[in-house]
């Protein structure tokens, strides 16, 4: 068990070590979408990338449409276990729409899983972009 001073700068360290290993610009909330980003996410049980839909009901049923529209091609093409939630609760109790990939089993906090987790967080944030890149005048259409 950590306290919350110590998970902190493991959390930095991890983060800051992601960094280093995969340099890149990554777009993340330079989507030129407003409220549509891709984040990164770690904690103590999974890793997650993921692609959210926030602001007003409209603009999230709006861009959640248009990618559940294109849904075959993004499970085909890019992520076979990809999970769509038109309503996704964030901690903060916020409700958003998010689709995202996970990979269970992986621990923050066990610097023996961060080569795992490292490694998904870039290839499925490439793919995510890739397909963005690929589709973003369907998308912002």
């Amino acid at each position: 068990m950590f306290s919350r001073e110590e998970s902190k700068l493991i959390r930095q360290e991890f983060w800051t070590s992601f960094g280093k290993s995969f340099p890149r610009k990554w777009i993340l909330y330079n989507t030129k979408i407003k409220d549509f980003s891709f984040k990164f996410y770690f904690d103590t049980k999974k890793a997650i990338v993921t692609l959210d839909i926030e602001g007003s009901l409209e603009n999230r049923i709006k861009y959640f449409e248009k990618i559940t529209s294109l849904r075959s091609i993004l499970q085909n093409e890019y992520f076979p276990d990809l999970i769509f939630e038109d309503i996704f609760i964030l901690d903060n109790g916020k409700e958003i729409s998010r689709v995202y990939v996970q990979k269970d089993n992986l621990c923050i906090h066990n610097k023996n899983t961060w080569r795992d987790a490292m490694e998904f967080l870039n290839e499925q944030m490439i793919k995510f972009e890739d397909f963005f890149v690929e589709y973003q005048d369907i998308i912002k259409s």
